[in-house]
C-alpha cells in the first residue's frame, strides 16, 4: 500500500530497506513542539486571510492540543511507515477530526515546514546555550573573586613563564566564554527569518500573511526568497561553528583541570562528585567528567564537519540529504549542554592547592621578566641588553642550583656593577604579580574588579 499521504502517484508501498534508510521519526520526533507550534500559527493565518473557515480552523487547534498533550503525557505512538514526525502528527490529526486535517497543509510544504521547525529548535537550543554559558561564567567568576591572590605559575609551552593569580586564570576563561555567548546571539539573530510560506520551494498561489506568521513564531521576518528558505542550513552550520569553538575552550579547561589534578602538579583537587576509582588501583582518583568534557569535543567537531561535507555539493533547492543535518546536531547539542552542566559542577567543586601552587610558581626563574623589567626602570638600561644581562644571571642562578632570589648581591654585581639590594624587591612571586597592574593585569586588585564586574553582570 502507498503512503495515504503522499502516495497517489504510487501503487505500492516502499521496500522495508527504502523505509529504513527514508524514516526519520525515530530522531525527528524531537521536532514535535515546534512543529506544532509552526501548525498553529499557520492554521490561524489560514483562518485570518479566509482560506479556511473559522470552523475548521478551530478543529484543527483543538486536535492539534490533543496531540501534544498525548506526546508530552507518553500516550502517542510514532510510526515508522509515516517517515517523520510532519506526517506522524497528520495522520493522528486526521483520526482526531477526519478529512479536514488536510486542510491544514494548504499553503505550505514538508521543505518550508521542516525548516521553519528546525530554525525554531535550533533558536530555543541557543537560548538554553547562553543562558548555561552565563551560568558557567558566573561559577568561575565565584573562583575568581576567591582567589584573586592566590598565585600559581603562568605558562608558555607549558615552561614556567611568569606568575599569575589562579582568579585571572580563571577569568581568562570566562572572556572566552562571553565570545562563545555572543557568537551564539549573533547566529540567533541571523538565524530569525520565517520559512513557513515558501512552501516546496517557488511559494503559493493562495493568499497566505507571512507576515503574521513570522510575528506569531516570534521572528523578526518572514524569509524574502522561498528557495534559500528551504535550501539554506547555514543557521546551523554557523550555531555547530559556535558550539565547536565552545566545546574547544571547554576541552582546553578540561585539560588543564586533568594535569593539575595529577600527583606531578597538585594544584587543585576534586572531590567524589566529579572523580571516579579504578577497579584495580585503590589509590586512584581518575578526573573522568574533566577527561569526558575534553574527549566530546571531537563529536562536536564532526558534527559540523559531517553537515558542512552533506551540503557542500547540493543544488538548490531541497534534497532527501539535507535530512541528515538533524541526527548529528541533535547529538551535538546535547553533547555541548552536558558538558556545560559538567564544566559549571567542576569549576564550583574544585578546590586549589594555594601553597603548592606559589610553590611552584617561584620555579623555573619565573621572576626573570621582572628583573629585566627593574634593570630597565631602575638603571635606564635597553630592554634587549637588560633582557641579556637578566639571561646570564639566570645561567649563574641555574649553575649554582638557586633561585634568582638566591643569588648574592655580589654574585649578581659580578654580572652588572651598578645592581643594588634594591632588585630584590622585585624577586618575589607575590611581589610579581602584584606589579601586574597595567589593564589586563594579573594583580589581585585587577582580579576582584574584574571578578566582581561579572558577577554583577552574569546574576544567574
Amino acid at each position: 500500500m502507498s503512503n495515504k499521504m503522499w502516495g497517489g502517484r504510487f501503487e505500492t508501498g516502499p521496500s522495508e530497506i527504502m523505509e529504513e534508510i527514508n524514516a526519520s521519526i525515530t530522531f525527528d520526533q524531537r521536532l514535535y513542539a515546534q512543529d506544532i507550534r509552526g501548525s498553529q500559527a499557520h492554521c490561524r493565518m489560514l483562518v485570518a486571510t479566509g482560506i479556511i473557515s473559522a470552523e475548521n480552523g478551530e478543529r484543527i487547534l483543538h486536535g492539534l492540543d490533543t496531540i501534544l498533550s498525548e506526546i508530552e503525557a507518553g500516550d502517542f505512538t510514532f510510526s515508522r511507515a509515516l517517515e517523520d514526525i510532519h506526517m506522524n502528527i497528520e495522520s493522528r490529526l486526521a483520526e482526531l477530526i477526519g478529512p479536514d486535517a488536510g486542510r491544514l497543509h494548504t499553503g505550505r510544504s514538508r521543505n518550508d515546514q521542516v525548516a521553519t521547525d528546525f530554525r525554531l529548535y535550533v533558536r530555543d537550543t541557543v537560548d538554553t546555550f547562553a543562558q548555561q554559558i552565563a551560568t558557567l561564567q558566573a561559577a568561575l567568576a565565584r573562583k575568581a573573586d576567591a582567589h584573586a591572590d592566590t598565585i600559581l605559575p603562568g605558562f608558555t609551552h607549558l615552561q614556567n613563564a611568569q606568575p599569575v593569580t589562579f582568579g585571572h586564570h580563571c577569568l581568562a576563561y570566562v572572556e572566552m566564554l562571553e565570545r562563545d555567548r555572543t557568537r551564539f546571539l549573533d547566529a540567533r539573530a541571523r538565524m530569525n527569518e520565517c520559512p513557513l510560506g515558501a512552501a516546496a520551494l517557488a511559494g503559493t498561489s493562495f493568499p497566505i500573511d507571512r507576515e503574521m506568521t513570522a510575528k506569531e513564531l516570534g521572528f523578526d521576518r518572514p524569509a524574502r526568497n522561498s528557495l534559500d528558505a528551504v535550501a539554506d542550513r547555514d543557521f546551523v552550520l554557523e550555531t555547530l561553528a559556535a558550539a565547536a569553538i565552545t566545546s574547544t575552550h571547554l576541552s582546553r579547561l578540561a585539560e588543564e583541570i586533568v594535569l593539575w589534578a595529577t600527583a606531578q602538579f597538585r594544584f587543585v583537587s576534586l572531590s567524589d562528585k566529579f572523580t571516579t576509582g579504578s577497579s584495580i588501583m585503590p589509590q586512584k582518583r581518575n578526573p573522568d567528567a574533566a577527561e569526558l568534557v575534553r574527549g566530546k569535543v571531537g563529536r562536536v567537531i564532526g558534527a559540523l564537519n559531517s553537515l558542512m561535507t552533506v551540503m557542500k555539493g547540493l543544488p538548490l533547492t531541497y534534497s532527501k540529504d539535507m535530512q541528515e543535518d538533524k541526527e548529528l546536531t541533535f547529538d551535538a547539542f546535547s553533547t555541548l549542554s552536558l558538558c556545560l552542566a559538567a564544566m559549571t559542577g567542576m569549576v564550583d567543586d574544585l578546590e586549589p592547592n594555594a601553597d603548592r601552587m606559589h610553590e611552584a610558581a617561584a620555579e623555573g626563574f619565573s621572576t626573570a621578566t621582572d628583573l629585566a623589567d627593574w634593570l630597565v626602570r631602575e638603571l635606564g638600561l635597553p630592554f634587549r641588553e637588560a633582557h641579556h644581562i637578566t639571561g646570564s644571571l639566570v645561567a649563574l642562578a641555574e649553575g649554582g642550583d638557586v633561585m634568582l632570589d638566591g643569588l648574592t648581591l655580589e654574585q649578581m654585581q659580578s654580572v652588572e656593577l651598578r645592581i643594588t639590594k634594591d632588585v630584590f624587591d622585585v624577586l618575589s612571586v607575590d611581589n610579581s604579580v602584584a606589579s601586574r597592574k597595567s589593564l589586563g593585569g594579573t594583580a589581585p586588585d585587577n582580579v576582584r574588579t574584574e571578578a566582581r564586574r561579572w558577577l554583577d553582570l552574569r546574576k544567574v
